[in-house]
């Protein structure tokens, strides 16, 4: 790899300053930026590792790559009620939401109600697209699935064309009085790494405005 930069650069390449404000002023992504020069990326990821050029956090890089997509718009001013559904949104994610996750909000439940309160949340404070809004279905063998679908997508108003292939999970023999929902768990998703850092930061600093933490600092992402 070395002898190939040394080659490429001194044939037509790029020069560590152009490299770097195509990069970060221009905030253009490698691949972009190879296809400007006629480059091989893993030449000019060499480049950049040579010559100290620091790369962008995943989250910064989704967003680049996804920017063509219809982004989430916060809502900058609030009214007493709106402040209010902020808050019930974030406790319910504290809550009932994936911690896991680095990339996609995931809130699972079986209550219609929260249901509805959490994507209030996501519609009028946060501003989602919602194009991008997904449901995912966990049922069971024999439960009308059809049916199903059309009950959460009537209640959510989020068009079944925008459900994910539903987890079907089979009964089991021995346990004659597992519990079968009837209108199995849903998960509300919304893929934006950048409104799931939002909301992670907005719920540490509620933990500390209420001083929830008990003496311990509510780490951001996977430690809430």
């Amino acid at each position: 790899m070395a002898q190939l930069l040394e080659e490429w650069i001194l044939r037509d390449g790029i020069s560590p300053e152009r490299l770097r404000r195509l990069y970060w002023d221009k905030k253009r992504s490698v691949p972009e930026i190879a296809k400007t020069v006629k480059a091989n990326p893993q030449v000019l990821y060499e480049l950049m590792r040579r010559e100290g050029i620091s790369r962008r956090s995943y989250t910064d890089s989704n967003y680049l790559v996804n920017r063509h997509l219809p982004q989430f718009r916060l809502r900058e001013r609030l009214t007493a009620e709106q402040e209010r559904l902020r808050l019930a949104g974030l406790m319910l994610y504290w809550a009932e939401g994936a911690k896991r996750s680095r990339h996609t909000v995931d809130l699972a439940n079986t209550d219609s109600q929260l249901i509805q309160i959490f994507l209030r949340f996501l519609r009028e404070v946060c501003g989602v697209a919602e194009s991008r809004l997904r449901i995912y279905l966990y049922v069971y063998e024999g439960q009308n699935v059809h049916a199903i679908r059309k009950y959460w997508s009537r209640l959510t108003r989020i068009p079944e064309k925008q459900f994910l292939k539903p987890y079907v999970s089979k009964l089991k023999p021995n346990r004659v009085r597992q519990r079968v929902l009837p209108n199995g768990v849903v998960h509300i998703r919304y893929c934006d790494a950048r409104l799931l850092k939002q909301i992670f930061s907005w719920i540490e600093e509620t933990a500390e405005a209420l001083s929830l933490r008990a003496g311990t600092r509510v780490a951001k992402g996977a430690s809430l």
